[in-house]
């Protein structure tokens, strides 16, 4: 095993980051970890413990809701992007939530959950390690705040990045790489209420530059949620292979350098899961 986790090591340290890497078959033993117990800053990958959380809670997937300008979550994708009043559905703001990892959508679900359901969600499914502490807006509030001003400029100072809170998993949305894999093994294994549900968004999910991109097979199907934050670089997931292999993936990486756009450190997610599935096809 030590071979496939220096290869897996040696692709972090090329891209410039320190990675945190478990992968399962989801329908046998095999596994391959690096780091997989060390906690994690989930980002947005909280979304899916979010919606797992929403189909157990009995709450009306019609209910409408309406995000308002000024009340609702901002953000670069999605509603938070908009300028006009949206109303729309808890499934079709689960929807946004994921493909597009769209904030004022999954923060007006999180309201309507709320977060004592999500984490007894989590507890009860035996993810004891997943712990979640607020939802999209706080991000950017404990940010700006920790960081002495909104301007994205003071991001790009490792002594601000120090002082973050969402960047340190002790006072945020944490997990374990390890936890991830097996909440994604419960979802395909339907576990839980609304698995095959949440599959489906993770398989409309838009980004392809990070898990996606190791695995560029048109009968090879990725279903994923990424989760980004200053100098972090995240994604869970499920491969789906033609014959029927199924392997459950998560990455969490840390750059060195605090630029935010990384070709690499992007990529580098998808290099070393397919490093790892490939090491778990390999062995039968």
């Amino acid at each position: 095993m030590s071979g496939i986790r220096d290869r897996i090591e040696a692709a972090f340290a090329g891209a410039g980051v320190t990675g945190c890497l478990h992968a399962a078959h989801i329908d046998g033993p095999g596994q391959v970890a690096v780091r997989a117990d060390t906690p994690v800053t989930l980002a947005s990958v909280f979304k899916v413990p979010l919606l797992i959380a929403w189909h157990r809670s009995g709450l009306d997937p019609a209910e409408q809701v309406t995000l308002r300008p000024g009340e609702r979550s901002g953000g670069p994708t999605g509603i938070g992007a908009m300028l006009d009043p949206v109303t729309m559905s808890l499934r079709d703001l689960a929807y946004l939530a994921i493909a597009v990892s769209d904030n004022a959508a999954a923060d007006a679900l999180l309201d309507r959950v709320g977060l004592a359901a999500v984490n007894r969600a989590m507890a009860e499914l035996g993810l004891t390690g997943t712990t979640i502490r607020h939802g999209g807006r706080d991000f950017a509030a404990t940010m700006a705040e920790d960081a002495g001003g909104p301007d994205p400029a003071l991001l790009a100072d490792p002594a601000v990045l120090a002082r973050l809170r969402v960047l340190d998993p002790a006072r945020t949305n944490r997990s374990t790489a390890r936890e991830m894999t097996r909440m994604l093994g419960i979802l395909w294994r339907e576990e839980t209420p609304g698995a095959a549900q949440i599959r489906r968004l993770m398989g409309l999910q838009v980004w392809p530059h990070r898990l996606s991109s190791g695995f560029p097979f048109d009968d090879v199907r990725v279903s994923g949620k990424t989760g980004t934050l200053p100098t972090v670089r995240n994604e869970i997931g499920v491969v789906e292979y033609p014959d029927g292999g199924r392997y459950a993936v998560a990455v969490f990486t840390r750059s060195a350098s605090t630029a935010f756009a990384l070709p690499a450190a992007d990529a580098v997610i998808g290099a070393a899961a397919r490093l790892a599935v490939d090491h778990l096809r390999a062995r039968g």
